[in-house]
């Protein structure tokens, strides 16, 4: 027999808290909304009208329907206030990205709830990250764990913004809550910018944009380079570009460089598995991704036809689902996404003032 689908719960309805219902509705044997709060009667009705979800105007109301867990989906001031009532009745959380606003918030709200734990073990609040989970990025962190180019020493992200960013940079380089110097600046060049998430924009017209570089020195010989334009997740002008360096090879995107013997370089390609091309008939979707021969990716959700963003919030939901079931580890505890935020803050501040900025050690580098 298997296991009932695991039953989450949202505060807020916005599209990110449509985002998750969405998902659960795409894998139902996996996933079930037991309720969403929203504040106005009105909404609340196109809520179930809309989404054939429960919705709920108090998080007490959403609390007593048995939530395994709750996704505060709120504005960024106001997700410490859900996560402090949340953790006040002792339910497990995964808060949206960022946690708190500013590093003020940050600390005061791991001062407050960062020592709550469940009673099967590991941190009450969770944060919702799911970018090292991306088919992509998850591939090619499998190969930084296996060594296949040496100790890792450099990384360049240009794909995503802040605290996102800072999750793939770190994870990449192994670093935890130790200081940072950051050193950004913002540059203003005009761009056209003809997709946007509202759709097609019609219009070719160049405007300002804003393009932020920070370098981030970690010690311990460990860099990175952030690299972000405005609207660069939809913007098909701009290209998503990752350079992995290490001791013996680099990795660019899904290109792998690296020795075999003292004279021998190769070049290896990740490589996906999409089908729904051409004559192929089994969907639209990645199966896995291979490096070599062997599959170092697979695609837990065949048959859903998800992109690969929606798969890496698909397996964050799962696994913070069976950490509430004692069944697996913490997915993205609170004191990584507070660190993730922390440097993020210190990339718009250095931009800001145009002078370095060296993170401090917070009170979460304890956990």
């Amino acid at each position: 027999m298997s296991e009932a689908p695991v039953r989450f719960g949202i505060v807020g309805s916005g599209w990110r808290a449509e985002f998750f219902v969405r998902l659960a509705k795409a894998l139902p044997e996996r996933l079930a909304v037991a309720g969403v709060v929203t504040r106005s009667a009105e909404r609340a009705a196109r809520l179930q009208a809309e989404w054939a979800v429960p919705a709920f105007r108090t998080v007490g109301e959403l609390c007593d329907a048995g939530p395994e867990f709750v996704i505060p989906s709120v504005p960024w001031d106001v997700t410490p206030l859900v996560v402090r009532e949340l953790v006040e009745r002792e339910v497990p959380v995964l808060a949206e990205t960022p946690p708190a606003p500013d590093v003020r918030g940050l600390d005061e709200l791991w001062d407050a709830v960062g020592a709550a734990r469940r009673a099967g073990g590991g941190a009450l609040v969770q944060v919702a990250e799911q970018y090292t989970l991306m088919p992509g990025h998850a591939a090619r962190l499998a190969l930084v764990k296996e060594g296949v180019i040496g100790q890792v020493t450099s990384v360049q992200v240009s794909s995503t913004h802040m605290y996102h960013a800072m999750s793939l940079i770190r994870h990449t380089l192994g670093v935890g809550h130790g200081p940072a110097t950051v050193t950004a600046r913002a540059f203003t060049a005009p761009l056209a910018d003809p997709l946007s998430p509202s759709g097609w924009s019609d219009d070719l017209t160049p405007k300002d944009a804003v393009t932020t570089l920070a370098l981030m020195d970690f010690g311990d010989a460990r860099t990175a380079l952030y690299d972000f334009t405005d609207n660069q997740w939809w913007n098909p002008l701009r290209a998503r570009r990752i350079v992995v360096r290490g001791s013996l090879g680099e990795m660019v995107d899904d290109t792998v460089v690296r020795m075999t013997d003292p004279r021998t370089p190769v070049e290896s390609t990740l490589m996906r598995r999409r089908t729904g091309t051409d004559l192929n008939l089994e969907g639209a979707e990645v199966h896995h991704i291979s490096f070599d021969g062997r599959v170092v990716w697979r695609n837990d959700f065949l048959g859903a036809s998800l992109s690969e963003d929606d798969l890496a919030v698909v397996d964050l939901l799962c696994r913070t689902g069976a950490w509430v079931r004692d069944a697996g580890p913490e997915p993205y505890p609170l004191a990584e996404g507070c660190q993730d935020h922390l440097l993020a803050l210190a990339c718009e501040e250095s931009a800001r003032t145009g002078a370095p900025v060296t993170t401090g050690v917070h009170a979460w580098a304890d956990r």
